[in-house]
């Protein structure tokens, strides 16, 4: 169902204050919530997570603070990826508080309204050297291993029934760990539980982990929750360590993994023939943002000469 078609009855639903997410699945009568219900209703929702910072900075700094801790832990890196960046409010306070240079800053998000407004975020955190774009997490537009740190914090949260493709992306993608900021079904209280389940949140992170093999490093409640009724639970995962060589990421297409050159309003993968619009000089980088552009590389007056 194409439900870009209901955007203005799903933007009174937004302006009467209404759960977004839940107008759309009962559109098609869906139980979960689809990649597209979830674009939908982040993007609505752009720019309510700067003002929720601005409303309660204590919280989130004690927040981002015990994420440092945790990042430390970890051994020296070269680059880190937040996954599901929103408007960056996590990753734009982590990086400042970080004691040592973080030479490659990467965040995305599937809503390009958010990623707009993380821009703004991080600059007014004085982080210069953020590249922020909109991608996929089940198709990240990254080589795989190509960033140290991966790491996500309630973003992998409503995307249950799907704990296993996510798990399998974000660790194809790091170098070295995987740091998962997310709800633990595992370790939440009844009420909790039922809030998870009625959200159709994920339930399954852990049992997924180690079905997968993955060494699990840590495990636990984390010091800091924003919601009490969504406490967040750390999950550590490595994958090659602190002793792996320091990745140098690239931006790719989402679909061949290719290397993206960059052009004044667009990129482009030679590798794979495919083209990706710059909006506001924000990278589009979901897949189904690719043209086909097998021409891409030439112009009508090579035409001409031939």
């Amino acid at each position: 169902m194409n439900k870009y078609k209901f955007l203005t009855q799903i933007k009174e639903q937004y302006d009467q204050g209404n759960n977004v997410i839940g107008f759309l699945k009962k559109l098609d009568n869906s139980t979960t919530n689809s990649l597209e219900d979830i674009l939908i209703s982040y993007d609505f929702q752009a720019g309510s997570y700067v003002k929720s910072y601005r409303s309660n900075v204590a919280l989130k700094e004690a927040y981002c603070q015990h994420i440092v801790k945790v990042l430390l832990g970890l051994g020296p890196f070269n680059s880190i990826l937040e996954a599901g960046v929103g408007e960056a409010t996590t990753l734009g306070r982590v990086v400042p508080q970080y004691p040592h240079p973080i030479d490659h800053v990467l965040g995305f998000d599937l809503s390009w309204s958010r990623i707009h407004y993380a821009r703004g975020f991080v600059r007014e955190q004085g982080i210069q050297n953020a590249t922020l774009f909109t991608g996929d997490l089940f198709q990240m537009p990254l080589a795989d291993n190509s960033v140290d740190i991966v790491y996500t914090s309630h973003s992998v949260e409503p995307n249950g029934g799907r704990e296993t493709e996510a798990l399998t992306e974000l660790y194809r993608v790091a170098n070295k760990y995987v740091v998962l900021l997310e709800p633990s079904y595992e370790l939440a209280g009844e009420e909790a539980r039922n809030r998870m389940l009625h959200h159709g949140y994920v339930t399954n992170l852990l049992a997924s982990a180690q079905a997968l093999g993955y060494k699990i490093v840590e495990h636990r409640l984390f010091e800091v929750s924003i919601n009490p009724l969504n406490t967040t639970a750390l999950l550590v995962i490595e994958k090659n360590g602190s002793t792996a060589k320091a990745a140098e990421p690239f931006l790719a297409c989402p679909h061949t993994k290719a290397r993206l050159k960059t052009f004044d309003d667009s990129l482009f993968a030679e590798e794979s023939l495919l083209a990706y619009p710059t909006i506001q000089s924000i990278p589009c980088l979901l897949p189904q943002n690719a043209l086909l552009a097998t021409h891409f590389a030439n112009t009508y007056q090579d035409l001409a000469n031939n």
